[in-house]
């Protein structure tokens, strides 16, 4: 366990949390398998200086946001109650962002641009804002985590080199244009 602590301490420079509503199948939740092997925190509120990874903001992740904070909050829910999960406290936050587009690599949303888990978003949110040893380690826990990495290689090459908004919308909309 030391071990593994002293593991993630290396790779960590993000402190990952995650509010878990447990709307989905436990066995399935790629949450609690982070929370498992130490790679989250659970909690029941994020810091006010949190990144919270809000699908349904207007605000895009972007590598300038790795100044904001350290922390990094995503709310676990099901796709089906987003809108109704997105009006709680516990989405708000002055540091609201929404990933880029990106595709899904899981079994349950495989290619489903946007239907991310847990698990994926961190994983894109790790290596947008720069830490891609993290966003491995993360993928690494699941059987079809390289897949999410490969489909999603290059866009998220050219998020973490983008400089501002502007720049990671064109990107968005060169490799996404059909959801334009």
């Amino acid at each position: 366990m030391l071990i593994l602590n002293l593991l993630n301490c290396h790779i960590q420079s993000l402190q990952l949390q995650i509010i878990l509503l447990n709307q989905d199948d436990s066995s399935k939740c790629t949450a609690q398998k982070l929370v498992k092997f130490e790679l989250a925190m659970k909690v029941r509120k994020f810091r006010r200086d949190s990144i919270v990874l809000n699908p349904l903001s207007k605000t895009l992740l972007s590598p300038v946001d790795k100044s904001v904070s350290e922390f990094v909050c995503a709310v676990d829910c099901s796709w089906e109650n987003i809108h109704q999960v997105a009006k709680l406290n516990s989405f708000h936050s002055n540091y609201s962002r929404r990933l880029p587009n990106l595709l899904a690599g899981n079994p349950t949303n495989y290619s489903k641009l946007g239907k991310l888990s847990t698990a994926e978003a961190f994983a894109g949110c790790a290596y947008i804002l720069g830490n891609k040893k993290l966003s491995i380690a993360l993928m690494n826990k699941f059987k079809w985590g390289h897949t999410f990495l490969e489909l999603n290689a290059e866009p998220l090459e050219d998020y973490s080199r983008s400089t501002n908004q502007e720049e990671i919308m064109k990107i968005e909309k060169d490799y996404f244009l059909q959801e334009y």
